[in-house]
């Protein structure tokens, strides 16, 4: 049905209509007798308010109304909200997501197009669409700081502003895409002024990267349960991330036809990068994704093999590798007191063990899909033993230095 006839329903018709929607998306029955019983009292609030066709406003006056009227926990308002928004986005056709994410607030005047053209520009100079996301964040907190201290609209901005909103901004990462956006609204004749100058420039500081032996990896891999359909799953995709280094985007993405049985390979093309990565499919990655897709990956259609385990089955996030990550590091003893923990330590562990086996930069940079021919190379200065080759011995003290060594006052 198109979404005319849909709107055109009666609301009966309308329910019984949304949950066959969701009974194709593997809900159980269980959650289907909820959803109805929740949404089926909405019919006789349209008769008691004359209300002949339901529209998504609807929805959200009767959830308004019944909270009046009713005393009610978190967790079932919380239901209750959550079977009105399904309704709704089947009733609007907007496609279904997992969660709802919550649309940010808009700011007043001529902030808006200013910020949406800043994005445009970011989009036309190959930005991806999640680093757009982050700079428009940025961008829209300092705006939003501009704003606290009195500045009407993008006209009115001044040195003063500017130099205010960034001192409040508390993620000094910000300063850079404060001032690119600052850069374009001169550029691009939004406004007169360039005060891209006056925005503080913050030099990240450079952190040792977290590395964790073979054996605690071993270790790692061994607290799997691979008894389980979700311990398969998991034990799947995180011998990508020990094993081969994958990143996490690549991971929670990764296709059937980005596999190749035949040949033992793995060709993908990078989330971060856009760049395309071959990768050999070794006998341990090999027979664990054989296992989780014949025997434990959900039987649906689609060609994503890392899906939830409740309905509905789509492809996982990343937050919940980074969930499953900790939850084995602690499963299986190992100290992350202080120490990051996430999927991405794999990379960096990966990454030390192969230069402190010399293995050649430029291999380990293709493994790991680096574009930069330099961003492997401070995983060397992690192995102290094999930097202790090639220590300088400490000359012998002489002349004024050996007296003052030796109590004298000469310097």
């Amino acid at each position: 049905m198109n979404q005319e006839e849909i709107r055109n329903l009666s609301f009966r018709e309308l329910l019984d209509k949304f949950l066959k929607y969701l009974e194709a998306k593997a809900y159980n029955k269980l959650t289907l007798i909820n959803y109805r019983r929740t949404l089926k009292k909405i019919e006789p609030y349209m008769c008691e308010h004359d209300i002949n066709a339901y529209t998504t406003e609807v929805g959200v006056r009767y959830y308004e109304d019944y909270l009046a009227d009713n005393e009610i926990g978190n967790i079932r308002k919380r239901a209750i909200l959550t079977a009105i928004r399904r309704l709704n986005d089947f009733h609007s056709g907007r496609e279904y997501t997992i969660q709802s994410e919550q649309e940010a607030e808009l700011l007043p005047g001529d902030y808006e197009p200013s910020l949406s053209s800043f994005a445009t520009q970011c989009f036309e100079n190959g930005n991806k669409n999640n680093t757009v996301k982050l700079k428009s964040w940025f961008v829209r907190c300092f705006l939003k700081d501009c704003i606290s201290q009195g500045c009407k609209d993008v006209q009115s901005l001044s040195p003063s502003y500017v130099t205010k909103a960034c001192l409040m901004v508390k993620n000094r990462d910000g300063w850079a895409v404060i001032r690119f956006f600052l850069k374009f609204l001169s550029t691009s004749g939004i406004h007169k002024s360039d005060f891209s100058t006056l925005v503080p420039h913050y030099k990240r500081t450079i952190h040792v990267p977290t590395i964790y032996s073979e054996k605690e990896i071993l270790k790692f891999e061994c607290a799997i349960d691979r008894t389980s359909d979700i311990g398969k799953r998991d034990y799947a995709m995180l011998l990508l991330a020990t094993r081969l280094g994958m990143r996490s985007g690549d991971i929670v993405k990764l296709s059937t036809n980005e596999l190749d049985f035949a040949h033992n390979k793995i060709a993908i093309v990078q989330q971060k990068t856009g760049e395309a990565l071959h990768l050999p499919l070794l006998p341990e990655v090999r027979e664990a994704l054989a296992d989780y897709i014949n025997n434990a990956r959900p039987k649906v259609t689609g060609e994503t093999i890392f899906l939830r385990h409740i309905a509905p089955f789509q492809e996982i996030s990343t937050s919940v590798l980074r969930f499953e990550t900790t939850r084995y590091f602690r499963a299986a003893g190992i100290d992350i007191t202080g120490k990051k923990h996430g999927p991405h330590t794999f990379r960096s562990s990966l990454a030390s063990s192969m230069v402190n086996d010399n293995v050649p930069y430029e291999a380990v940079r293709k493994i790991l899909g680096h574009t930069d021919p330099d961003a492997i190379k401070r995983y060397a200065s992690l192995d102290r033993e094999k930097l202790r080759e090639f220590a300088i011995e400490v000359p012998k003290p002489s002349s004024s230095f050996k007296i003052f060594l030796a109590g004298g006052t000469q310097v």
